[in-house]
């Protein structure tokens, strides 16, 4: 496993009888997963959600336009690329509310269906079933490496064909450019993508109250690290603390040794576009195993 560092500094784990507080902003769909991997190394979680993630009727009836009619649209694409959990459980939910038979016949060219990491475990059998009677022309496309522009090189050229992209759409925050350059991607290596809004990400407020009162826990800060999995989280983030009048470079001051880790370089990028400098970033992050055996390596710097 490569371990990307901040090299300017070296924080150690500060000696204590208690486990260490690993804050993460993740909202509440991969919270629990986030939280379980944390516990298995004996460590504290503490849940500071910065977002909402959630379908609506909208986005679900967004969805479901591509699967009726006597010819439904959805026939007309050659592939879905999903860049998130949430996007296939959306789509499966809007599959699910529907009475007609599945949008593909059993016969006709390939479907792809394609996901990242651990995200792909949900295109299950059942799951192919309610989009075509005949599973033989599904296609589950994993790319190795487990973001979009790796999803995006997957997929390969597209000779003008339609790619379906569920998304989400960004309320309360600036969109981070992450669904943009994926679309374009995709467009330059000649496909057609057309977005669908498949549920909303909102600012979640009140969600950092949790951190701020961990950090003035202890004389030293009661927090040892931090967890971003996106960069919206970190947006989330930085909204919450100005609400409270504070900002991030006031959390560094407050906690010195906490170290600040992302869920994987994209992450990473947009954090420290934002003005939120990383400390730690796993390149296996194709699950949340990688940027906590990632913090772990850190802690335990010279044997890495």
């Amino acid at each position: 496993m490569m371990v990307l560092m901040n090299l300017q500094q070296y924080p150690q784990l500060s000696a204590t009888t208690t486990a260490p507080v690993i804050a993460f902003t993740t909202p509440n769909n991969y919270a629990s997963r986030l939280s379980d991997v944390i516990r298995l190394k004996g460590w504290t979680p503490l849940w500071c959600p910065t977002l909402s993630v959630d379908t609506t009727p909208h986005s679900i009836s967004s969805i479901q336009h591509y699967f009726l009619s006597l010819d439904p649209p959805l026939r007309h694409f050659s592939a879905v690329a999903f860049t998130s959990r949430t996007g296939i459980t959306a789509f499966s939910e809007a599959l699910s509310g529907i009475a007609a038979t599945p949008p593909f016949g059993p016969d006709g060219d390939f479907f792809i269906l394609s996901a990242l990491g651990k995200d792909s475990e949900l295109l299950t059998e059942s799951f192919v079933a309610k989009l075509c009677v005949n599973p033989g022309r599904i296609r589950v496309l994993v790319p190795p490496i487990a973001t979009p522009s790796g999803l995006v090189e997957a997929l390969g050229l597209g000779f003008g064909r339609k790619v379906l992209c569920p998304v989400p759409l960004v309320i309360g925050l600036k969109e981070p450019p992450v669904v943009p350059e994926f679309l374009a991607g995709l467009a330059r290596r000649g496909w057609v993508p057309v977005r669908v809004n498949a549920y909303e990400t909102r600012w979640r407020g009140g969600g950092v109250a949790g951190l701020v009162a961990g950090m003035m826990e202890e004389e030293h800060c009661g927090v040892d690290a931090i967890v971003f999995t996106s960069t919206a989280e970190v947006e989330g983030l930085l909204k919450s603390l100005e609400e409270l009048g504070l900002d991030w470079g006031m959390v560094r001051r407050m906690c010195p040794r906490m170290v600040a880790a992302a869920h994987g370089p994209v992450t990473a990028v947009g954090a420290e576009q934002l003005g939120v400098e990383i400390d730690v970033v796993s390149s296996k992050f194709h699950s949340f195993d990688g940027v906590v055996d990632a913090l772990e390596c850190r802690w335990k710097f010279f044997d890495c």
